[in-house]
């Protein structure tokens, strides 16, 4: 028992034994806290399909308030385009960005400091208090402000609901949990497009009476979001958060290092156990270099489906609409058949499906392959995507959740951002390499292949992909079993 005890890692959730065995407690093993889990016999459908009502409100809160931070998304760049064209959106993305790098860490150790519930609340109110003011934006600084304040509150907003989610469900519903997340952040897209241009149209409409002229474009979709905000802020006062519960002892520790020295101490707890951890730190690998290889093909796209495929703007559409299905595919599949599912062999088989998918597809010349491919490396990606999130809200404990949220969503922000910027300039350093050294095509064994530069950076990207696969694999089949190797 006392190997077994130095075996275990600080932060990390592990099994309680079975009350009933003949073996020693351990009280040094962290709990987690009991979902409020509705009795079987007055289970509802929704229940079934959500794994509690808190959560369901929840989830509506995320829909709401996620089709609130894309109807916003949308006003700011029409509002920036009006004043200050392709440059200022240009800005005003770069304000959008740069908050998760730097005040994603300040911020986790916030979350597990503060109360979730509060956080978020205020967080709903004060996003809307600040588009609020957007209607009368005239100015790129005033416009990037904006913008940085709304992302400073999304950075707390999002890590805070991943952190309270395994509190609100019970272990074998995380993996639905996250699923149905993932469809409220990336499902409600067409919905907010769809109701910012009606509702532009409908302020133009009305900006027709004298009276009503100060409506424009975007005005009538900034107060519509104001109103999404304050329906999340109202839906989620009425939950009970169940991970923040301190003892009285816990709660004075605290209060007295509401200092600089006690955040900065907390701060280098967090990312020492982030680093450290072997099992935190091979899904975070894994879902990163995922999402570079995807994201290579929002701004690679055109060009591979162009150039490669031979299928113009029509081609790119469709290889983003397999890419969506894909994605779709696999958080459906991961959501029925979580149960039996091994998790951490299945993120890792995720992972390496995606890797080999891309590599597959880039290698395609014609349009039909490549977009069976893609939407393969769509159902890995959205696999792996889910499993990630599962892994880290079952494996971590509660006090350091939030910490570890806030440097995944880091750790996606900064991946996505090199996957859009460094991508095509890649793709024009390996294509002035490949014709200097071996020309614009290869022959091997009869078979002649093209290999221009983004053909080359899809391939490398795959192949990053595939090698962090295989090395997450490696370690979480190491750590399997709650005894997790220190590193």
């Amino acid at each position: 028992m006392a190997q077994a005890r130095r075996q275990r890692e600080p932060g990390l959730n592990y099994p309680r034994p079975d009350p009933g065995a003949d073996v020693e407690a351990d009280p040094d093993a962290p709990t987690r806290p009991v979902p409020h889990v509705t009795p079987e016999p007055t289970r509802t459908a929704t229940v079934r399909l959500f794994g509690t009502n808190d959560f369901f409100r929840l989830w509506l809160a995320q829909v709401v308030s996620a089709l609130g931070d894309w109807i916003g998304f949308l006003a700011i760049l029409a509002i920036a385009d009006r004043i200050g064209g392709a440059g200022a959106i240009g800005v005003v993305m770069t304000a959008r960005i740069l908050p998760g790098f730097f005040l994603a860490p300040v911020a986790g150790v916030l979350l597990d400091r503060w109360d979730r519930k509060r956080v978020m609340v205020g967080c709903d109110v004060g996003r809307g208090l600040v588009l609020l003011s957007l209607p009368f934006v005239d100015s790129i600084p005033q416009l990037v402000v904006i913008s940085f304040l709304l992302e400073v509150m999304t950075v707390m907003w999002s890590p805070a609901k991943e952190a309270e989610t395994p509190n609100m469900v019970p272990p074998s519903h995380l993996a639905t949990a996250n699923s149905l997340s993932m469809v409220a952040a990336y499902g409600s897209i067409p919905l907010a497009a769809a109701l910012f241009a009606g509702l532009a149209k409908f302020a133009d409409i009305l900006s027709r009476n004298e009276s009503l002229a100060f409506l424009n474009e975007s005005s009538l979709a900034v107060y519509f979001d104001v109103l999404t905000y304050l329906v999340s802020a109202v839906l989620i006062s009425t939950l009970r958060f169940g991970g923040r519960q301190r003892s009285a002892t816990a709660t004075a520790t605290t209060s007295r290092r509401m200092d600089f020295t006690g955040t900065f101490t907390e701060f280098k707890e967090g990312w020492h156990f982030i680093a450290g951890n072997r099992m935190v730190t091979a899904v975070m690998v894994g879902l990163g270099t995922g999402l570079i290889g995807g994201g290579m093909l929002v701004p690679l796209g055109p060009l591979f489906t162009d150039q490669v495929l031979g299928g113009g703007a029509a081609g790119f559409g469709l290889v983003i609409f397999a890419l969506g299905m894909g994605v779709a595919l696999g958080v459906v599949a991961v959501s029925v058949l979580s149960s039996r599912l091994d998790k951490p062999r299945t993120f890792t088989g995720a992972v390496v499906l995606a890797g080999v998918s891309l590599l597959a597809g880039a290698s395609m010349s014609t349009l039909l392959p490549a977009v069976v491919l893609v939407a393969l490396l769509g159902v890995g990606a959205g696999c792996a995507y889910v499993l990630g999130y599962t892994i880290l809200q079952e494996g971590v404990s509660d006090d350091l959740r939030g910490r570890t949220f806030t440097a995944l969503y880091t750790v996606v922000r900064l991946c996505l951002l090199i996957s859009f910027a460094v991508g095509p300039f890649l793709a024009g350093a390996l294509g002035r390499l490949a014709r200097r050294f071996i020309g614009e095509e290869v022959t091997l064994g009869g078979l002649t292949i093209s290999i221009p530069g983004v053909r080359l950076t899809l391939w490398l990207a795959a192949v990053i992909i595939i090698v962090a696969g295989v090395v997450a694999g490696r370690v979480l089949r190491e750590t399997r079993g709650g005894e997790v190797p220190l590193p």
